[in-house]
């Protein structure tokens, strides 16, 4: 099996240095790079350093605020690194009002990156699955009133009381990639992520789930214990374990 990283989870490397942790991600042994930033790097020093390491760029997670600012450049960078995943990593829904802007933003720019060859998703966390302050439930309304994919981070949506196995099955045909992640629930009641296997969600079912159905996993692990790029590892030990 090949995995993807979602690279805030290396945040604490590709901070000072991007390139350079896309190598030692490949040691690891994830073929697939969804990115969050590029920290000032040229495209085309991206795409170099993902082709000399065997990496495949599989989705950006970038707001919709970089196509207001210039559409153009958007588009020619992900061309360049060779991304046909536009992923909109998190926006404000909690009122009908600003879940509305978001939606107008969906509905205006999916089909212009469709023309450019480009998928534009959307990626949860858990308040899109729970009601907001005028009683709607934003992911739902994105399902009915857009026609965009998900990446379903189905760690948050187990955290909002969502079932992910459930939850990926219904919606297969907009899902083509989730996030794989781990949480655990603190004494306190907060919850504090956790490397893959280390923590309370159902990370093993969903991983048969997803496999079952032919959907890309991508692993982000937040907790940067006690780095990032150990954490990783880890993850993709737990990963391996699962295959046997």
């Amino acid at each position: 099996m090949e995995y993807g990283l979602q690279m805030y989870s290396v945040r604490d490397f590709t901070e000072k240095d991007l390139l350079g942790t896309l190598k030692k991600v490949a040691e690891i042994g994830y073929k697939y790079i969804e990115f969050a930033g590029f920290f000032g790097n040229s495209a085309e020093d991206v795409k170099a350093a993902l082709d000399a390491n065997g990496l495949v760029c599989s989705g950006t997670h970038t707001g919709l605020g970089e196509l207001d600012a210039d559409f153009a450049a958007a588009v020619k960078y992900h061309h360049t690194i060779g991304n046909k995943n536009f992923i909109i990593p998190w926006a404000d829904t909690s009122t009908k009002e600003k879940l509305d802007a978001l939606i107008d933003g969906i509905n205006k720019y999916q089909p212009m990156l469709a023309a450019e060859g480009i998928t534009l998703a959307f990626h949860n966390h858990s308040g899109e699955f729970l009601p907001n302050k005028d009683g709607q439930i934003p992911h739902e309304e994105m399902q009915k009133r857009t026609k965009i994919d998900f990446e379903i981070d189905t760690c948050w949506a187990y955290v909002a009381g969502r079932d992910p196995v459930e939850t990926i099955t219904a919606l297969k045909d907009r899902v083509h990639m989730i996030h794989l992640k781990d949480i655990k629930k603190t004494a306190e009641g907060k919850h504090e992520g956790r490397a893959l296997g280390e923590g309370e969600a159902p990370v093993a079912a969903v991983y048969a789930r997803a496999k079952e159905l032919g959907m890309r996993m991508i692993v982000e692990s937040e907790n940067l214990n006690p780095d990032g790029l150990s954490e990783v590892t880890r993850c993709m030990n737990y990963l391996r374990s699962l295959e046997k």
